[in-house]
């Protein structure tokens, strides 16, 4: 825990603290930030207030006594629910006015929103204001220092050259005339990651052809594979970090089509999320160019129109992006204005997709995503290529 960088960001935005609580192993982000084991099991509500000035204070159960030992600050015990609410209230003192807590307002951010309406109504009580702590998770969580960033391009890199291959092995074999299914190639992927040292913790690639992927969240198993054949549109979205702690994640998609020249819509519908991909990615370097603010909210709107505008939008089914971090999708900002509204601001240091789908069912179904780096200095980058037209084979 970085005690004095948290004080530090709760003065710089006017927060008089920040309430930690859990019950039952609820908030895992408290665990994350705090540096606590959260394989442990929590029985009974502990709280920890970090004021923006002065000592930390603990409040723990006496059934639990020793649940916050390994964090500083003076320890307060309570037992009853009357010894609970009375330690709550002097703990953070009349003095704090705004309160920040794992809350958003009206669930925008359901992502932090964890703090239980019951538990926010008897802070409230007491006369103080409630305030999402969303950007100081994303700050604290979601930021990523210098070594992850090079984590994130090794990764990148080898997702890209295992991508190549997967496409390669699906050409092969229909040249060759071998029988290849959705299964075989997804399995040859996460052989290749293996090879190339990483993992992608058994959340296996989406490799789908025509209808297929226009479920966005297809996995193709032994049971629902389907062959590869001439003339098939083709989504291999997949993901992977590098095999060891606290590497961060490269995920990306890409379409092709087997055989020379893809049906005119397919070609459409796949331009169509390209120029929003573009689109997005022209947003946010123009706001970080100007110096202005920009929020995921903002990006999915930009992405969000150029699909609508070339009467897709209806078909475009999820949100733009998400963040990536230690966890392929992480806690910092996401892109989304459709699921979420998503109020947090893209700032430096932090990664997240972009991926812009159009899903038409039972017939196709196309994405596009790239990997967005907003490095420490403000600028904007992408981990690799960026697909600028369909995959074609020599077939």
């Amino acid at each position: 825990m970085r005690l004095d960088d948290i004080q530090s960001e709760l003065r710089k935005r006017k927060i008089d603290g920040w309430l930690f609580y859990d019950f039952h192993n609820r908030d895992a982000i408290s665990y994350r930030i705090l540096g606590m084991d959260f394989g442990k099991f929590t029985s009974r509500r502990w709280f920890y207030y970090i004021p923006a000035k002065g000592d930390p204070v603990r409040l723990v159960s006496r059934v639990e006594p020793a649940k916050l030992d390994s964090l500083p600050g003076d320890k307060r015990f309570y037992l009853a629910w009357e010894e609970l609410h009375k330690a709550l209230k002097d703990m953070i003192g009349k003095g704090a006015k705004r309160v920040a807590m794992q809350y958003s307002p009206l669930n925008h951010i359901p992502y932090v929103s964890l703090a239980d309406a019951g538990t926010v109504e008897l802070l409230r009580s007491f006369g103080h204001e409630i305030v999402s702590s969303a950007d100081l998770v994303q700050i604290f969580e979601a930021v990523i220092s210098e070594d992850g960033y090079r984590s994130h391009l090794e990764a990148g890199e080898k997702v890209h050259r295992v991508k190549d291959q997967a496409f390669g092995e699906i050409e092969k074999a229909l040249v060759s005339g071998k029988e290849i299914t959705e299964y075989d190639v997804a399995q040859y992927i996460v052989k290749r990651f293996a090879e190339e040292g990483m993992t992608c913790d058994g959340e296996n690639p989406i490799v789908g052809v025509n209808a297929h992927p226009a479920n966005p969240h297809f996995e193709p198993t032994p049971q629902n594979t389907s062959l590869i054949r001439k003339g098939d549109t083709i989504l291999i979205d997949l993901w992977a970090r590098m095999n060891r702690p606290g590497s961060i994640w490269a995920d990306i998609t890409w379409c092709g089509f087997a055989g020379k020249n893809p049906p005119d819509e397919y070609v459409r519908i796949f331009e169509t999320v390209r120029d929003g991909r573009k689109a997005g990615l022209a947003f946010i370097r123009d706001r970080f160019a100007s110096g202005k603010p920009c929020y995921g909210w903002e990006v999915d709107d930009a992405v969000r129109r150029v699909v609508r505008d070339r009467g897709y939008g209806d078909f475009f089914v999820h949100r733009t992006g998400h963040s990536i971090g230690t966890a392929v999708h992480g806690n910092g900002v996401h892109i989304d204005n459709l699921e979420t509204k998503e109020e947090r601001q893209i700032i430096p240091g932090i990664c997240f997709s972009l991926e812009p789908g159009i899903y038409l069912e039972g017939r196709m179904a196309v994405r596009t995503e790239i990997d967005v780096f907003v490095t420490l200095k403000g600028e904007v980058v992408v981990a690799g290529p960026e697909q600028e037209g369909l995959i074609t084979m020599d077939v």
